[in-house]
């Protein structure tokens, strides 16, 4: 891929309405898990990780004041630059996703126009791939700065805190409930990133190398064997692409959200694929604090890389990031910290 940068980030989570202090808590393994007002189907009240906006909304109300936001955020980062000259692709939920607002796809986008009053850029889209949805959004983004744009926004938004989302995890057990441990917490957040050239300006900066796609058959629902075709697959690509092994990358970022299958898969695609001893590789999985938190995830993660990275709390330069959907499809980033103005 053309190799871009993350300039600006913004998030409005369950822990934190902007982008540092959303990152700070998550440093810190600070949650707000707390009792929404959905029930499970034994009548306790369901846990989540609600965004404490005030005025309060709910909705789809709700997921335009939270993409609004972050988006405000990476916009307040470069106001020598129209906003209306900023390309914007936004990442909503799946088409499949029960409980998913109608529309979100045909006017989501020119409702945060008019929220932040101003003018949508003509070249801006939406992608409708929930988790994995950032990862090709940045591939866009890096396309478009290739082409002239000075920047792009990666935005993504969306919520689980919804009655029939909550109904149709807990029908499937993958809902964290008091009688299921292996399950996840539903959360509701929004994420942005403002994406620009790599060595653009910025002498400290976050470059995305490179980007890998698959597609896993043994998917959470199907009785088929995980083998991690899919993630192996996509770890391969983005490596292959940014030109690396794992001897390059020293931490992982992944959209684990507590279901047992996702670390499952993540054990097993890198027993395939590490070929180099290494003696420390955490795992950082930020659902961990905010929930799952769907087209959001990419956004937000990267945040977090990106602040750990600018304040060197970060295990070391180069990061390697994986999602999936539900549906299979899989998704892997290899980025890399540098600091050129030291």
């Amino acid at each position: 891929m053309n190799s871009v940068s993350i300039v600006a980030t913004g998030m409005v989570t369950g822990v934190g309405l902007d982008a540092p202090s959303s990152c700070a808590a998550i440093r810190c393994a600070i949650d707000r898990f707390q009792e929404t007002r959905f029930r499970d189907r034994n009548g306790e009240w369901i846990i989540g990780s609600e965004v404490p906006l005030s005025p309060p909304s709910r909705g789809r109300e709700k997921i335009l004041r939270l993409a609004a936001a972050a988006i405000a955020e990476c916009v307040a980062a470069v106001p020598d630059v129209a906003a209306r000259e900023i390309p914007l692709v936004l990442c909503v939920a799946e088409q499949t996703r029960a409980g998913r607002f109608e529309g979100l796809d045909q006017s989501l986008l020119g409702e945060i126009g008019q929220q932040l009053k101003m003018a949508v850029h003509g070249r801006s889209a939406v992608i409708v791939k929930g988790r994995v949805g950032g990862v090709e959004a940045i591939a866009r983004a890096s396309e478009m700065i290739r082409v002239g744009a000075p920047y792009s926004i990666v935005a993504g938004v969306d919520t689980f805190l919804v009655a029939p989302t909550l109904a149709f995890y807990e029908k499937k057990n993958r809902l964290l409930t008091s009688k299921n441990s292996n399950g996840f917490i539903p959360g509701e957040a929004a994420g942005a990133l403002l994406i620009g050239p790599a060595g653009g300006g910025e002498s400290v900066e976050l470059r995305c190398l490179g980007i890998g796609f698959g597609q896993e058959k043994a998917t959470i629902e199907s009785e088929e064997p995980v083998r991690a075709d899919g993630l192996v697959a996509a770890l391969r690509a983005a490596m292959g692409d940014a030109g690396c092994g794992f001897e390059d990358v020293d931490y992982r970022l992944t959209d684990s959200n507590g279901e047992q299958y996702a670390f499952k898969e993540a054990s097993l695609a890198l027993a395939r694929t590490v070929r180099v001893p290494k003696a420390d590789f955490d795992i950082w999985h930020p659902a961990d604090c905010i929930g799952e938190v769907g087209a959001a995830t990419v956004p937000c993660a990267l945040a977090v890389a990106d602040a750990a990275a600018r304040k060197l709390y970060a295990p070391g330069p180069g990061v390697l990031a994986h999602f999936g959907n539900d549906s299979g499809e899989r998704a892997a980033m290899v980025l890399r910290y540098s600091d050129h103005g030291a």
